[in-house]
């Protein structure tokens, strides 16, 4: 199982921190799920999984939303299906451009795996935001997009503080 986003300090499998257990109740029906799982397969940024990734974007825009009063059930889930297909961006080379690809076919496994709302759907299709020309409509998808932004730059910052202490350590 899941064991804590990067950066936070919170076991979230703990069953006595009310925060773990309010945050799995939003999107533990989605980690349990095989496609969903299978994520971990996939290479996100430098070491980070995408599903690791996609567990970091979900944590941290449960966390704003709640902060901000928004729908932080939707921004969690959302989080966690934001970057949901099943290739290897490296090796599928397409015509389409990955930025572009990327949401839409996330959108479609989404839709098939659950039923969406519109804040979900709407922050999925969109989490590429600015560089994708996509209307946010909601907070929530605004906050999706903020927090995979903010989760990429701890994802590379974490990645590369680690290669280089054990550089150092090979001095």
């Amino acid at each position: 199982m899941i064991g804590r986003a990067i950066g936070s300090k919170i076991n979230l499998n703990n069953p006595d921190d009310p925060k773990a257990v309010l945050y799995m109740d939003c999107v533990g029906d989605l980690l349990c799920n095989a496609e969903v799982k299978s994520l971990d397969n996939y290479k996100q940024h430098i070491g980070t999984s995408r599903l690791q990734h996609s567990l970091n974007v979900s944590y941290y825009s449960f966390l704003i939303s709640k902060f901000l009063h928004c729908d932080y059930r939707s921004a969690a889930r959302a989080g966690i299906l934001h970057d949901l297909y099943l290739y290897d961006r490296r090796k599928d080379k397409t015509e389409e451009n990955h930025i572009f690809r990327h949401q839409r076919e996330a959108l479609e496994n989404a839709s098939q795996l659950t039923e969406l709302n519109d804040i979900e759907k709407n922050a999925i299709a969109n989490h590429m935001w600015p560089l994708c020309k996509g209307n946010l409509h909601y907070k929530e998808a605004y906050v999706v997009s903020a927090a995979d932004k903010y989760s990429t730059a701890l994802e590379f910052t974490v990645q590369f503080g680690r290669k280089i202490k054990n550089k150092l350590y090979t001095i």
